[in-house]
């Protein structure tokens, strides 16, 4: 099991940019494909974005892309969710996720295996 700590998040006019991180306590972090999952009040949570374990996939939802990038640092065994030009429905609590799997074309919450606490978004207009 891994443990997820999410921080960055805050709130932001809209056009404003954010940088979340997820913190991961594993000692095979460069094993994990990493994903960025969002849920916004009253919907289900939804997919962001994905990258694999070298960090040579990545993958988006049609809603951020062009706009948000996923980035890791196995030494720091971090990853990173960069939102430029935020809008308001992208608030939401984003959630960060780990999977032993390649990570290729995973969208699914249940790809991933280990979760962690959320990190509240709010960007107002």
């Amino acid at each position: 099991q891994v443990q997820l700590v999410e921080s960055g998040g805050g709130l932001v006019q809209a056009g404003g940019s954010l940088r979340l991180s997820c913190a991961a306590s594993v000692r095979t972090f460069s094993s994990y494909a990493m994903g960025w999952f969002r849920q916004a009040p009253g919907k289900e949570r939804e997919f962001v974005a994905v990258i694999s374990w070298s960090g040579g996939y990545t993958t988006y939802a049609d809603s951020v892309k062009g706009r948000f990038t996923i980035s890791r640092d196995n030494a720091k065994k971090t990853v990173y969710l960069q939102m430029n030009s935020l809008k308001p429905e992208d608030t939401a609590v984003y959630y960060c996720a780990a999977t032993l799997g390649s990570g290729v074309g995973y969208r699914a919450q249940t790809d991933f295996g280990s979760w962690g606490q959320g990190t509240q978004v709010t960007v107002s207009s």
